[in-house]
């Protein structure tokens, strides 16, 4: 399946986009994804448990399974006044 992957502040520093197109096999979970970019990225291993994910913009679980098309976005804790 085919899916979008967007990449936000310091996330999508580390990855060096804010949007990639990515191919993962049918029933993949966001742990799956995690681990494909941990793979190409290390250090992605290390920023993934403070990161939101959201599918096809609500929140979701690891555990949840992708679909074709769907559009995951990795969010890092942001801070400010």
């Amino acid at each position: 399946m085919n899916i979008k992957v967007l990449f936000f502040a310091s996330c999508r520093d580390l990855i060096g986009t804010g949007e990639r197109e990515m191919t993962l096999p049918d029933g993949a979970t966001i742990t799956a994804l995690i681990s494909k970019l941990a793979s190409e990225q290390a250090r992605f291993t290390d920023m993934a448990p403070s990161l939101m994910v959201s599918v096809n913009q609500a929140y979701v679980e690891r555990d949840a399974v992708l679909q074709d098309g769907d559009e995951v976005a990795f969010i890092p804790p942001v801070s400010g006044g």
